[in-house]
């Protein structure tokens, strides 16, 4: 058994062509510490956000802080600490913060999932 305290794992600067604005990941279960699962704690500043996208496999977001928003082509809804989202692995969609408050999720994944950007 492991503990972990996400108020104890640094945050990282989470770079790349997923991200628009400033985001940090806390890797809070690797696949070092798992065979089957990924979770991270993901922090997005006011307006910032992640690109349209797509997972290998579903991923589940629990929101801890803040308001955001998660998308798809055909639906954008407001979501707020305690909310619970899945989206099936393939669905296109985004997810990140209101203009007006910073967000915090956990993010779900199965171990060796990929993630394709889409714009």
């Amino acid at each position: 058994m492991q503990v972990i305290r996400p108020s104890e794992v640094t945050p990282e600067a989470a770079a790349g062509p997923l991200f628009v604005g400033p985001v940090t990941r806390q890797s809070l279960v690797t696949a070092a510490m798992s065979a089957n699962y990924t979770l991270g704690l993901i922090n997005f500043a006011p307006g910032a956000r992640n690109k349209f996208h797509r997972h290998s496999q579903d991923q589940v977001l629990i929101v801890t802080a803040g308001y955001g928003i998660v998308a798809t082509e055909a639906e954008q809804v407001e979501v707020h600490p305690g909310d619970l989202i899945v989206i099936p692995g393939g669905e296109k969609h985004w997810h990140g913060a209101t203009p007006a408050s910073a967000f915090s999720h956990i993010s779900l994944t199965a171990v060796g999932s990929t993630t394709e950007t889409l714009e």
